[in-house]
């Protein structure tokens, strides 16, 4: 039977799309903005990888800080679409001002608080997956969020890339490309936000107070105690930590590595656009593959298969090396981001959703924190780029094995 997803379902997805034009900017024109500016200061190619590292990982360290304590916060009744709201307008403006950005380090200090305004927003977000659906349906609507993320982020994407490779060509300045590049994405993020604004109700909710500073504070604690209570939950989150640290370790990190391996820029963006539009039915594949086949066999062979794409990447030397890199990410990032999600969302308290999920975003969309800083230590240490992706493996190592002790523990 074809899977139809409701009006609210589709409104939810749209966020996806909205947000998803942010992560492909920065995975994609940001890093090679940076490495721009970070060149006019003097900056050389390892340490500028290792700048952007410690810059990715000090936005997920806010996220950390952040993302539980809001999210309970937003448990309350009512609170949840404003906090969503506030966070998505800070990440899309200071998504506008980068643009104008001409210091290698006031950009980076932006691009902290812009990127912690977007992984705190998909605290709320993700959260808001049990009120937007039923448990029977949540591996596919969370895939469709996915998988249509990727394919409509590309319209931004491709009309930023017009401006910012054809810019002499259109009469512009690179600093004038930029600055309507970043706003168009900014723009494209609010638009796809706005329907779900309109139209979301939350249902499942903590009743506040006159103290909800307070005692949301002291769910928070509880929400911790309470993962000693829910085993799976627990012993998931630890295998989480791993695996998808690493995985938006590449996602970060892919541009800037290809940069340092001295890639050409036009053929980075150009492949990584193709990973996409891979993404697309790929993660539309894993969602159906999902009613027929167990959500844990699917997600082993998502984990393998980055474990096995960062031995690739530490190999890497041409650059038609970085687009069979592409294609074997896009087949595989949309399952394993989407299945994380909703495999999560059935085994946590719905009431407690966003308590939960503000943990969970702690080591998930929250982007990399351990995976950034480890790719980038080792790159210093050995001065070696290669070597730093390749520590990678480590994590996707450990991802396999708690998720296979998580496979064990019955709810």
């Amino acid at each position: 039977m074809k899977f139809k997803m409701t009006s609210l379902e589709k409104k939810w997805v749209l966020y996806d799309v909205g947000n998803s034009a942010f992560t492909l900017l920065v995975t994609t024109i940001m890093p090679i903005y940076f490495n721009a500016l970070a060149g006019a200061g003097g900056i050389d190619e390892v340490d500028y990888l290792a700048y952007w590292g410690y810059a990715t990982s000090a936005a997920t360290l806010f996220t950390a800080i952040l993302g539980p304590t809001l999210g309970t916060l937003s448990d309350n009744k009512g609170r949840k679409k404003y906090y969503f709201m506030i966070s998505m307008l800070i990440g899309a403006v200071g998504c506008v001002f980068l643009g104008f950005m001409q210091s290698w380090l006031w950009f980076i200090v932006l691009f902290v608080l812009a990127k912690t305004a977007y992984s705190v927003s998909l605290v709320f977000y993700d959260s808001m997956l049990v009120d937007v659906t039923t448990e029977d349906r949540m591996d596919e609507v969370s895939s469709q969020g996915y998988a249509w993320g990727y394919i409509g982020s590309c319209i931004p994407f491709i009309l930023a890339l017009v401006l910012v490779l054809m810019y002499e060509s259109i009469g512009l300045t690179l600093n004038v490309a930029m600055i309507l590049a970043f706003a168009l994405v900014a723009i494209w993020w609010i638009g796809m936000t706005l329907p779900l604004l309109k139209s979301y109700k939350q249902t499942h909710f903590a009743e506040h107070s006159e103290h909800d500073g307070i005692k949301g504070l002291k769910r928070l604690g509880d929400t911790f105690k309470d993962l000693r209570s829910h085993k799976k939950a627990l012993m998931f989150l630890v295998a989480f930590f791993f695996f998808i640290d690493g995985v938006y370790t590449i996602i970060d990190m892919a541009t800037a590595y290809g940069t340092s391996l001295g890639f050409d820029s036009t053929s980075l963006l150009l492949a990584l656009l193709l990973t996409q539009i891979v993404a697309f039915p790929a993660a539309i594949l894993f969602g159906k593959l999902s009613n027929k086949y167990p959500t844990e066999r699917l997600m082993y062979i998502c984990i393998f298969a980055y474990l096995c794409i960062a031995v690739y990447a530490m190999f890497m030397v041409e650059q038609y090396q970085f687009w069979i890199l592409a294609v074997c990410v896009g087949l595989f990032q949309g399952a394993i981001q989407s299945l994380s999600r909703s495999y999560f969302a059935k085994i946590i308290p719905a009431e407690k959703s966003g308590q939960f999920f503000g943990i969970y975003d702690i080591c998930g969309k929250g982007a990399s924190l351990l995976g950034t800083t480890l790719v980038s230590v080792v790159a210093q240490i050995t001065n070696n780029q290669s070597l730093g992706v390749g520590s990678l493996v480590i994590m996707f190592a450990l991802g396999l094995f708690f998720f296979y002790k998580t496979s064990k523990v019955t709810q």
